[in-house]
C-alpha cells in the first residue's frame, strides 16, 4: 500500500500514534487534536471497532473511497468529495519568490485562541484547540492580529500534509496564501519529505493556487462526517 492510500489509518498507525486512539481495527485523533479517524478497512467490523472509540454518542471524520454508505447507528452529518494533491516536484519551490513586506511568524501554543478564531471564521477544515500540536504552523499578523495561516496536519512515512490553509476575508488578494504555503512546503522539504494535501474537489481557486505551487492530482477520496447514535 502506497503511504498516502488510507491516510489517515497510515498516519495513526506511523508518525502519529502519540496522537492515537487506536483498537485492532480502526484509530482516531484526540478529540482535542483533530476529530479525524481512520479505518484498516471500512468494514462492519471497522465500523464497529470505531463506535467503541467513541465517548458514547460522538462525531468523527473519515476519508473513504468511495462515497459513505448508510450503516445503522451513524448519521452522516456532512460530506463532500475530496482531492489528494501531492507535490513531486521540488524543484518547483526554487522558481517561487517569497520577496513580501509580510513578516512570516512561527506560531506556537500562545497562538491557539487567534488560531482558533481565525479558522472558525475562514472554516479551512477542522482545527481544535490542540490541532497546533500537529507540526509546523506558520502565520502572518497585521496590526498585531493573525491574518493567515498555514501548517502542517497529517505525517506519514516520506510525506506530509499542508492544511489549515486561510486568509482573513479583509486580507485576500495579496499572496499570504502563496508565501506560507511555500515555506510550510520548504520545511517538508529540507527534512527529505514530499508536502501533499488535500482539497475540496469544487474549490476551483484552491485548486489553481495550489497547481502553481507545483501539485498535481493524485487521487479522489471522499470526506465523511458521522455522528454515531446510541441504538434504541
Amino acid at each position: 500500500m502506497h503511504p498516502l492510500d488510507n491516510v489517515i489509518w497510515q498516519a495513526l498507525t506511523t508518525r502519529q500514534t502519540e496522537f492515537a486512539e487506536s483498537s485492532e481495527k480502526a484509530s482516531r485523533f484526540v478529540p482535542e487534536v483533530s476529530p479525524l479517524a481512520g479505518l484498516r478497512e471500512p468494514t462492519p467490523e471497522g465500523y464497529e471497532s470505531l463506535a467503541e472509540l467513541l465517548y458514547s454518542e460522538g462525531t468523527i471524520a473519515l476519508f473513504l473511497d468511495t462515497p459513505y454508505q448508510d450503516r445503522r447507528g451513524w448519521n452522516l452529518i456532512a460530506g463532500a468529495p475530496l482531492l489528494q494533491m501531492v507535490c513531486e516536484d521540488g524543484a518547483s519551490l526554487a522558481e517561487l519568490s517569497s520577496a513580501s513586506e509580510a513578516k512570516v511568524v512561527e506560531l506556537n501554543a500562545g497562538h491557539s485562541a487567534a488560531m482558533s478564531e481565525l479558522t472558525t471564521l475562514t472554516k479551512p477544515g477542522p482545527f481544535d484547540k490542540r490541532t497546533h500540536e500537529l507540526g509546523t504552523f506558520l502565520g502572518i499578523c497585521r496590526d498585531g492580529k493573525l491574518v493567515a495561516m498555514a501548517g502542517e496536519r497529517l505525517k506519514v512515512p516520506g510525506y506530509t500534509e499542508v492544511s489549515a490553509v486561510c486568509t482573513h476575508p479583509e486580507h485576500a488578494g495579496k499572496g499570504y496564501a502563496r508565501i506560507l504555503m511555500t515555506e510550510v512546503m520548504r520545511r517538508i522539504r529540507d527534512r527529505g519529505e514530499t508536502p501533499f494535501l488535500h482539497v475540496r474537489k469544487d474549490n476551483e481557486r484552491a485548486i489553481e493556487l495550489y497547481q502553481r505551487l507545483g501539485f498535481s492530482r493524485r487521487l479522489l477520496s471522499h470526506l465523511a462526517v458521522l455522528r454515531r447514535d446510541l441504538l434504541k
